[in-house]
C-alpha cells in the first residue's frame, strides 16, 4: 500500500507551491487562466477554453512550439462559441505543424458538443470527460485550474515527478501501477490552490525533476524523494532508473509512391495547378489533404511504381497518362522516410507534369460528380497557405528543389535514362502525425 503521509503531503505542497510562485514560466495560457477566484461565469468559461486549448497542443508537443499556435489559435476563435462554428478545413490549416492532427478534430467536435448542448462550459471533471475529446487528464487539467476544483492530473511529468518521490520501479505503463500513481497524485492536490499544485507538479517535471538530467540541488522536494535518497545510499541506484524504462515497440515499415501531379496549359506552365486528394474522414490523418499516393507491398522498383499510380489516377479521376492527356515530363525526384508514432512510412515521390486533353477534362469532371472521394486543384499560392502536414510540406519542398536543380520539363521520350546523383533529392523526416 503506497502512499504518502499528513506531515509528508503538506510539505511536499508547501515547498512545491513555494518553489512554483517564485519559477513558473510566463506562457500566455497562463496569462488567461491566473487571476482572482471572485469573476463571473463569462471569465471562468474563458480561461476553461484555453486551459483546453494549451492542453491539447501540450501533448506530445513541446511548450516553445506551442505558443505561437496557441496565440495564433485564440487571436482566430477566442471562445469555444467561435470555434463552434469552424470548418474541419480552417481548423486543420491552423494546426497545421502540430501532428497527431485528431486532436484538432477532437477540439472542434468537443467544442460544437457542448455550444449544440446549451453552450454552457462543464465545471467538473466527471462532466467533462462526457465531452468529445476529453480524457481524465485534460478533464482534471480544465476543472483544477478553471474551475478549482480539488482533481489530480498525471501526465509524463507527473509520473516522472511521483515515481522518483516513492522510488516506483514498476512499469509505469501498467494499469495497476497507473492506477496507483493518480491515488497518489490525488492525495497530493492542494484543497486551496488545486489548479496551480498540478501546474507546479507538472512544471517541476518539465524543468527540474527531466528525465536525463534532473537538477535534484535544487529541488523543492528533494527531501523528500526516496529516488535521491537511494541513490546516495547505493552507488548502483540512479534517480533517473525511475521511472522504469519500457522498450518501445517497433514501427511498422509501410511504403507509398506518391505522385505530384501537375496539370499545365499548352503552351505555359505559368498556370499550372497541383492535384490534391482529400483523405478519409476516419483514420490516420483524416481529412487532410495530400498529392495522390499508393500503398505499396514492401519495397518497388520504378516500373511497378508507376504502374500502380497510373492505375490509381485513372480509376480515381479518369486520368489516362495514355490517352487522355499528354505527359510532358515524369520524373524520379527522390525518398522520403516520415515517421509516425508506430509506422516509419518511405515515399517514393516523383513529379508528374501532365496537359489533359478536353476529352480529360471532360472525363475528369465527370469522374469527380459520381465519386465519393474528394479531390481538388490549387496554383502555387493556394498551395503555400493550405493547412497540409509536416510530411506534405517537406514532399513541396522536396519538389522545389528539384525543380531548381535541373532544366524544366523535360520531355519523357527525350529524356536521358542514365540518373545524375544530383539530381535526386533524399530525405529523413522524423515528425509526428
Amino acid at each position: 500500500d503506497i502512499s504518502f503521509r499528513g506531515k509528508e503531503i503538506q510539505k511536499i505542497r508547501e515547498s512545491l507551491l513555494e518553489w512554483y510562485d517564485e519559477n513558473r514560466r510566463d506562457l500566455p495560457w497562463r496569462r488567461i487562466s491566473n487571476g482572482g477566484n471572485d469573476v463571473g461565469v463569462e471569465e471562468r468559461e474563458k480561461r476553461a477554453y484555453a486551459v483546453w486549448v494549451s492542453e491539447v497542443m501540450l501533448q506530445q508537443t513541446r511548450v516553445q512550439t506551442v505558443v505561437d499556435y496557441f496565440n495564433r489559435w485564440m487571436g482566430k476563435w477566442p471562445t469555444i462559441h467561435h470555434l463552434a462554428q469552424a470548418s474541419i478545413e480552417e481548423v486543420n490549416e491552423m494546426w497545421a505543424g502540430l501532428g497527431y492532427y485528431r486532436r484538432a478534430r477532437f477540439l472542434l467536435e468537443g467544442a460544437q458538443m457542448v455550444v449544440e448542448g446549451g453552450g454552457e462550459f462543464p465545471k467538473t471533471a466527471t462532466d467533462l470527460e462526457m465531452v468529445r475529446g476529453i480524457g481524465k487528464y485534460t478533464a482534471g487539467a480544465i476543472a483544477s485550474i478553471a474551475f478549482d476544483e480539488a482533481v489530480p492530473v498525471v501526465d509524463g511529468n507527473v509520473i516522472r515527478v511521483i515515481t522518483r518521490l516513492k522510488a516506483i520501479s514498476a512499469n509505469p505503463k501498467n494499469a495497476a501501477t497507473v492506477k496507483n500513481i493518480w491515488k497518489l497524485a490525488r492525495q497530493l492536490v492542494d484543497p486551496l490552490r488545486p489548479g496551480d499544485f498540478n501546474q507546479a507538479i507538472m512544471e517541476l517535471g518539465a524543468t527540474a525533476c527531466s528525465v536525463t538530467s534532473p537538477s535534484c540541488s535544487t529541488c523543492p522536494v528533494s527531501h523528500q524523494c526516496q529516488a535521491l535518497s537511494l541513490s546516495r545510499k547505493q552507488e548502483s541506484v540512479q534517480v533517473t532508473d525511475y521511472p522504469m524504462k519500457v522498450a518501445k515497440a517497433k514501427p511498422r515499415h509501410d511504403f507509398s509512391a506518391v505522385s505530384v501531379v501537375e496539370i499545365v496549359d499548352e503552351g505555359s506552365q505559368s498556370k499550372s495547378r497541383y492535384l490534391l486528394v482529400k483523405r478519409p474522414d476516419e483514420g490516420l490523418l483524416a481529412g487532410l489533404w495530400e498529392f495522390p499516393s499508393v500503398l505499396l507491398v514492401g519495397e518497388a522498383d520504378l516500373a511497378s511504381r508507376r504502374k500502380a499510380i497510373d492505375s490509381f489516377l485513372k480509376q480515381s479521376f479518369g486520368i489516362d497518362t495514355k490517352k487522355s492527356c499528354k505527359v510532358v515530363s515524369r520524373e524520379e525526384v527522390g525518398e522520403c522516410v516520415h515517421v509516425f508514432t508506430h509506422i516509419r512510412l518511405k515515399m517514393y515521390i516523383e513529379l508528374l507534369i501532365l496537359q489533359l486533353t478536353e476529352g480529360g477534362m471532360n472525363c475528369l469532371h465527370k469522374k469527380q460528380e459520381s465519386s465519393t472521394m474528394k479531390w481538388k486543384f490549387v496554383d502555387d499560392k493556394a498551395l503555400s497557405t493550405l493547412g497540409l502536414t509536416s510530411g506534405v510540406r517537406k514532399v513541396c519542398t522536396m519538389v522545389e528543389k528539384f525543380k531548381q536543380s535541373g532544366p524544366n520539363s523535360v520531355p519523357v521520350k527525350t529524356r536521358k535514362k542514365k540518373k545524375d546523383p544530383n539530381r535526386a533529392v533524399k530525405s529523413e523526416l522524423l515528425t509526428k502525425d
